[in-house]
């Protein structure tokens, strides 16, 4: 830089140093310059490519769960050992987790590199962190089945509820007993001298009374009949539902849906209790908190599960005495199939009984139409005979006008007084019709005739 000129020119700077403490200055800036030489090396560092071992798809999923989480990896590994104690892990996002638990595969690859480990990139890290944790799997699927457990729990119950209530208030309804009573009548009747003294049926006939026919009218059904029947007959029996309400929830219980249901539960409860002791055996008491949480959790939740199998086997063994108090002593009953048939005959009969009004309006508007029709028609008839009345009477005026304007003129009196008040009187008269006006005009016609030929 040149100097000269400027102010630089006339400062001397070295004569400062003897008033300065250069020790303390060189103790104090020195950090300072370490401090930028490891900055500038970070940067070089994080230059770096970084590490990636795994599956690229698998790694870019990876790393967009943990972004959700807004946890660093530690706190994620932290946050599982400590069972969640803070609440950090939805259950959703333990059920995401599971998906990205280092396979055997990836924690070989992972290892090999171990020593690289600040290099690796986000997913990767994780895993291999992941990977060394005890029974990290483990924890992950027992933290997940206990938020998991209450859920269950809440689908499970009413399923079996639903069924056992069903299977009483179906043996227990005086409606259902005495509808069936009914149709068992009309069906015998129907098919007398043929298989008229059937002693009952199976319910699932009951739904083919839809395609039972009337002979007069195609449209009508034997339920259309039924319904008829009920309605004017039996009032009290419809609707059927009211003595059967949960009939249509457990029309929609699987029973293969329900026992895997409760196998999940079984085996996740014993697949815990046999974690417990392992971590008992290796004395991690200390290190996770698995043990101590999962022990309180297996008491109680093992209670409540106990609770769900014996509500099971009472399902089952009402669900068997309905189904034979019906007449179905098939071992291959299903509830969706049993209370499906019920659930489907009721809807009908609600249908038919919708479909019943519709009809009944439709013939009330019908018979109200006709009536008008009827009435307006008498109507016609009545104005058309007073104009015909009115008409003849019109008619009989001028031809007694006719006679006496004749008789006037046979006698001479045309010519006096009577001819004048006669005209006076007709103009008096109302306005004649266009066939009166000819009959008039003829009839003065005839009278110029007359009057010339004298």
């Amino acid at each position: 830089m040149a100097v000269s000129g400027t102010v630089w020119k006339s400062l001397q700077h070295e004569k400062v140093y003897s008033k300065l403490d250069l020790n303390d200055f060189e103790k104090t800036f020195s950090a300072y310059q370490k401090k930028i030489e490891g900055e500038e090396q970070s940067s070089k560092t994080s230059k770096h490519k970084e590490l990636a071992l795994i599956d690229g798809r698998r790694a870019q999923n990876c790393t967009i769960l943990l972004s959700k989480l807004k946890l660093t990896n530690e706190e994620v590994i932290k946050a599982v050992t400590d069972m969640d104690s803070r609440e950090d892990l939805p259950k959703d996002m333990l059920e995401q987790l599971l998906k990205f638990v280092p396979t055997t595969e990836e924690i070989q690859t992972l290892n090999e590199h171990s020593q690289e480990v600040d290099n690796m990139a986000r997913a990767d890290r994780f895993l291999f962190e992941a990977s060394q944790v005890f029974h990290y799997e483990a924890i992950l699927k027992a933290l997940y089945f206990k938020k998991k457990f209450p859920e269950r729990l809440g689908d499970i119950r009413p399923k079996i509820n639903a069924v056992i209530d069903s299977s009483n208030t179906m043996m227990k309804s005086t409606k259902l007993q005495q509808l069936l009573e009914i149709i068992l009548a009309l069906g015998n009747f129907m098919n007398r001298g043929q298989r008229g003294n059937a002693k009952g049926f199976k319910l699932s006939s009951l739904n083919n009374m839809l395609d039972t026919k009337s002979s007069m009218d195609r449209n009508v059904t034997l339920l259309h009949y039924l319904v008829d029947i009920l309605e004017k007959r039996f009032p009290k029996i419809m609707p059927l539902e009211s003595e059967l309400p949960d009939v249509k929830l457990a029309s929609k219980v699987n029973m293969g849906e329900l026992d895997k249901e409760i196998v999940v539960l079984r085996s996740g409860l014993s697949e815990i209790e046999k974690e417990i002791v392992l971590f008992e055996k290796q004395s991690m008491h200390g290190k996770v908190r698995f043990v101590s949480v999962m022990t309180d959790f297996v008491a109680v939740a093992s209670y409540n599960f106990s609770e769900i199998e014996e509500a099971y086997t009472e399902m089952t063994n009402k669900f068997k005495e309905a189904v034979k108090t019906f007449g179905d002593n098939s071992d291959d009953s299903k509830p969706d199939d049993f209370f499906g048939i019920m659930d489907t005959f009721i809807n009908s009969l609600n249908d038919a009984k919708q479909e019943n009004e519709r009809i009944k309006q439709l013939k009330e508007e019908e018979e109200r139409r006709a009536k008008l029709e009827e009435q307006m028609k008498r109507e016609r008839e009545k104005l058309r005979l007073k104009k015909g009345e009115n008409a003849n009477g019109k008619a009989g005026s001028a031809k007694g006008e006719f006679d006496e304007l004749i008789s006037a003129l046979r006698t001479g009196d045309v010519f006096g007084e009577d001819l004048s008040k006669m005209r006076r009187n007709r103009k008096r008269a109302v306005t004649p019709q266009r066939e009166d006006s000819r009959e008039r005009a003829g009839a003065m016609k005839t009278a110029r005739a007359i009057l010339t030929e004298q």
